[in-house]
């Protein structure tokens, strides 16, 4: 009996390992991998930021008298706070506010000794905007109401004048078109060039300026600026 159970316990042994090696690899079920998402840009939200740049202003007025300072340019440096919509993976629509202020002053000296001098402070402007986007990039046009700080003197060998000028050369419409791109999250920079019309405007004293013709208030602006985006719908899912 005991000669019995040690063959059978040997024949146990030697076939386990032929059997196991029969049954072949296991397989085990594993999930599926996750599938890529391409990255999403989102434009939708507030936005904050600051610029700087160059102002240039016409230089034919008062009846062909060239304005001083305006071919050299001017200093410029600002705020802007605004709002887009991303209405569709490519167009974007947005209301922005913006304020610049102006270093230096245009004018022009008379015959017969008067000086008009403006101390443009500042350029204002509430506009529409536009754009194409695609990814990082957008691309925009923009439109809307302006405003322009005038500060005007005049002046007879260097003595202030009473005058009076007819027009409103504050109140006038800007235009304009920019790159934005986000290159960081929350974060994007821009370049854009902008112009403002404030329209004509013409003295009516001191009297020997009423002859002096018509003068345009306006400006072609080019700005370098970061914005600091506060994104309301989901957040952007991107690789910067």
């Amino acid at each position: 009996m005991k000669k019995l159970l040690f063959t059978a316990a040997l024949f146990a042994c030697g076939a386990a390992p032929a059997f196991a090696a029969d049954l072949g690899a296991r397989y085990y079920n594993r999930a599926p991998a996750p599938a890529y998402v391409a990255p999403i840009y989102n434009w939708t939200g507030f936005y904050i930021g600051g610029h700087l740049g160059g102002a240039f202003s016409s230089d034919s007025n008062f009846n062909g008298l060239a304005i001083g300072n305006n071919g050299n340019g001017r200093f410029l440096g600002g705020l802007q706070v605004g709002a887009d919509w991303q209405l569709h993976p490519n167009f974007v629509v947005g209301l922005e506010g913006q304020y610049s202020w102006l270093a230096g002053n245009v004018g022009a000296v008379f015959p017969g000794g008067y000086t008009y001098t403006n101390d443009q402070r500042g350029l204002g402007s509430i506009t529409g905007r536009v754009g194409y986007s695609w990814g990082p990039g957008l691309l925009y046009v923009k439109g809307g109401y302006a405003y322009s700080d005038n500060n005007e003197n005049v002046t007879l060998a260097g003595a202030p004048v009473p005058f009076v000028i007819v027009g409103d050369h504050r109140n006038g419409y800007t235009i304009g078109a920019g790159l934005e791109y986000m290159f960081a999250p929350n974060w994007s920079a821009k370049g854009e060039y902008q112009y403002y019309d404030f329209g004509s405007a013409h003295f009516t004293a001191p009297a020997p300026l009423i002859g002096a013709g018509s003068f345009t208030t306006d400006d072609h602006t080019f700005k370098a600026g970061l914005n600091y985006r506060f994104n309301w719908a989901s957040p952007a899912v991107a690789q910067y």
